[in-house]
């Protein structure tokens, strides 16, 4: 850990009216230009009320945002403070989730996102997966045989979505699988809201898109999941409105 000393910022006094916007701005200055770096712990409330020439509350207040995206954060106690943090994905998923929740995602969208970034991902992971992480994605198949065995809904879609989430990891490129965590999460609200569908297809789908990772045969997974996903949205997401064809590509043994 690194206590960073107050005066080697380059922190300006910041105008009343505008107090909250400058101090989050000079900070995130601070972290983008690498002078604030991860695990660096950042002075006191009182030091930095006094170098931005700001209330506690209001200094508070910039923390706070900071927080919330990401960027820092606070731990109490005699060595605690606010500390830089890597970035937490998360705060991008949530940002999907609200968007889903005021109506700006609809099911259909949704839909066609996991058709593009699911099929991005398994042609992605056919050339970059490890043996540890297709071990990994069968595992999930197994959890998700024993869930519909055990009659546990509840098991069975975080196995079925997890599914998604493993294969993002597997194309070992954190914005792809943050994206993907993003639809997978999204998909929950969903069910959540709508209320599950068993589908009877998915664990054998799952086994012949594993095949073909294993084989690193791109298109074959590629156009296997894309024929789940489908069936997918005729049986749970087209409860609300029907996905628009995409140019008919729609595989003549999946209509």
């Amino acid at each position: 850990m690194n206590q960073v000393t107050p005066n080697v910022l380059g922190i300006r006094p910041v105008e009343s009216d505008r107090a909250f916007i400058d101090v989050t701005s000079q900070l995130r200055k601070l972290i983008s230009s690498g002078r604030l770096k991860c695990g660096d712990r950042l002075p006191s409330e009182r030091e930095l009320s006094v170098l931005f020439n700001i209330s506690r509350n209001t200094l508070r207040e910039a923390l706070r945002s900071l927080e919330i995206a990401g960027l820092i954060e606070m731990r109490k106690g005699v060595k605690g403070g606010a500390f830089i943090q890597q970035g937490n994905p998360s705060v991008i998923v949530n940002g999907f989730l609200d968007l889903y929740h005021v109506g700006a995602i609809t099911p259909d969208q949704l839909t066609e996102s996991r058709l593009w970034i699911d099929d991005l991902a398994i042609r992605v992971a056919c050339l970059r997966a490890t043996d540890e992480d297709l071990d990994a994605l069968e595992a999930n198949i197994v959890e998700t045989v024993q869930a519909a065995s055990n009659n546990d809904m509840d098991r069975w879609v975080r196995a079925v979505l997890e599914f998604h989430s493993l294969l993002g990891r597997t194309t070992h490129n954190p914005v792809l699988s943050i994206f993907m965590d993003s639809t997978v999460e999204l998909m929950r609200q969903f069910v959540n809201a709508f209320g599950p569908v068993f589908v009877e297809s998915v664990v054998a789908s799952r086994r012949r898109v594993l095949k073909h990772l294993r084989a690193r045969d791109a298109q074959g997974a590629a156009e296997e999941m894309s024929r789940h996903l489908k069936r997918v949205h005729r049986q749970h997401l087209a409860k609300l409105s029907p996905l628009r064809p995409f140019d008919g590509d729609t595989p003549k043994n999946d209509r």
